[in-house]
């Protein structure tokens, strides 16, 4: 089973989002391909194991989150070192992150440009997200 590790400052809303969207499309289409996602710099104010506004859009779009709910991991080189694909999902937030703490795996990762709640809506950054996602899904289904 290959993986993509999503990786965002908290763990608790983009990259949360990106992985359970992932695996429910992924476990859909018969793919050989698990998400896992991690924290780089996660914040002790977040309250409780997931975002509200993740599990809100999920839970609109039908897909269970309840057997993701676990508080945010934040991210080591196994993770890393166990991921086929790594994606950041805002390059100017991560990639100082990635570059400080990680800075092996830089190359490796793909940045995307997803705002979090300091500068988007949910409205607005969660189907942002939810295109890239499904860009992913479809690009690894062409891959051996």
């Amino acid at each position: 089973m290959n993986k993509v590790l999503f990786l965002c400052t908290g763990n608790y809303y983009r990259s949360r989002y990106a992985e359970i969207l992932f695996n429910w499309h992924a476990e859909r289409e018969s793919l050989a391909w698990r998400a896992d996602s991690r924290a780089l710099n996660p914040d002790p104010a977040n309250y409780g194991p997931m975002s509200r506004h993740t599990m809100a859009a999920l839970r609109a779009l039908g897909i269970p989150y309840e057997p993701y709910l676990r508080f945010p991991l934040l991210a080591a080189d196994i993770d890393f070192s166990d991921a086929r694909h790594i994606v950041a999902v805002k390059e100017q937030e991560h990639r100082p992150l990635i570059e400080q703490n990680f800075p092996a795996w830089t190359e490796r990762v793909e940045f995307w440009h997803v705002h979090d709640l300091d500068c988007a809506e949910p409205r607005d950054a969660l189907p942002q997200l939810h295109e890239l996602v499904m860009k992913l899904v479809m690009r690894l289904r062409l891959e051996p």
